[in-house]
């Protein structure tokens, strides 16, 4: 009998389509970070700010991001032109204000600074807001050296000062980064578990239509779960980005672009592996093609979740490359998840690529 090839028109253009529209999302994403912020060590997404300056435009981050009263904090300071470009050699003084009393509790008298960017270091006493005032002189009427400027009921206030200046909030608590990262993991949860109970509904559906016979032989609830496994752990890292960009902006590049290819090839599995398997069994060529366009995505997958958990383990024994403080990470709950999810999406690629070759060899017999 001879066989007559199918068109894989339908399938590759979903494909294409799709990477196209996941490039354009990783390029959006990456243009949607401030140039300026490269001039700080972390992306600040909690107590850091942006203001112009007079003819500056300045970005403030402190670390730690959620300051707790009596520990000591480092407040981070980049000043640039109007265009983006470094400033040197700029005369400052900053103050540090209590938002409820309007009390000035330290100011760092006028310093040169042979960069734009610098830090303060500076201990809050009380839970509370605080305001910091920087102060930025003009060069063209220079202002003596460490000299402190009186306290003022309007901190912005320039009079008898040929200088400009700017104010950042920051609120100090205890608990705050705690709540937040409870918060943000019960949303991931929520959002796996929605995925979850979803995938159960539509594979039962298609259980019942008969387009799977047994879960056993088809071993599609596996495909399910290892769908499940991908999505999941890329939501994970979504949402946990912002927090390591507090550490580097690499490190919240790096969870973007780990995010978006677990998704991606949740999405492409969705496409390929479920969408066109009934296909397979029309021609002889068309099976080839789907054994190896399954073979090359499920290594895409196995290749990048394995590197993503080698990764973790060297980030929570030894100190990560541009690690700032030459420590290793913390272990914590979210890793712990992700780490999981991504684990049992090995397992789970590993057995549907032995399961794939076996059903290959089952298909060339009966071609045959």
């Amino acid at each position: 009998m001879r066989w007559k090839t199918p068109i894989l028109e339908g399938v590759n253009t979903n494909i294409y389509s799709l990477s196209a529209g996941a490039t354009l999302l990783v390029l959006l994403i990456f243009c949607s970070f401030p140039v300026c912020f490269a001039h700080l060590e972390h992306l600040p997404h909690y107590n850091g700010n942006g203001v112009g300056v007079g003819k500056y435009y300045v970005n403030q981050a402190i670390d730690p991001e959620y300051t707790p009263p009596q520990e000591p904090s480092k407040i981070s300071f980049s000043i640039q032109d109007g265009n983006g470009n470094d400033v040197y050699n700029v005369l400052t003084m900053v103050e540090i204000y209590a938002e409820k009393s309007g009390e000035r509790l330290k100011v760092y008298p006028w310093t040169q600074r042979d960069s734009g960017d610098f830090s303060i270091y500076y201990t809050f006493p009380d839970i509370g807001n605080y305001q910091v005032v920087l102060s930025i002189a003009n060069k063209k009427d220079p202002i003596s050296h460490n000299r402190i400027d009186p306290t003022r009921n309007a901190l912005t206030n320039n009079l008898n000062c040929n200088c400009d200046r700017g104010v950042f909030n920051i609120s100090v608590t205890k608990n705050f980064g705690n709540i937040y990262g409870i918060a943000t993991l019960a949303g991931v949860l929520g959002i796996i578990v929605v995925l979850g109970v979803v995938l159960g509904w539509i594979y039962r559906s298609r259980m019942k239509s008969h387009l799977y016979m047994n879960l056993t032989n088809n071993k599609e609830g596996v495909k399910y779960l290892v769908l499940l496994f991908a999505i999941g752990a890329g939501c994970v890292h979504l949402a946990v980005y912002s927090e390591h960009g507090s550490v580097r902006i690499e490190y919240s590049i790096f969870l973007l672009a780990a995010a978006g290819s677990q998704v991606g090839y949740g999405i492409l599995y969705v496409l390929l592996s479920l969408t066109d398997e009934s296909k397979t069994s029309q021609s002889r060529t068309y099976t080839l093609n789907y054994y190896r366009k399954t073979v090359i995505l499920n290594l895409f997958g196995l290749i990048g979740s394995m590197l993503l958990i080698v990764l973790y383990i060297y980030s929570v024994v030894l100190p990560p490359p541009l690690s700032p403080n030459n420590r290793p990470e913390n272990v914590d709950f979210g890793g712990i998840l992700d780490k999981s999810l991504e684990f049992l999406l090995v397992i789970g690629i590993v057995y549907l690529m032995l399961w794939e070759k076996r059903r290959l060899q089952s298909q060339l017999i009966s071609v045959e």
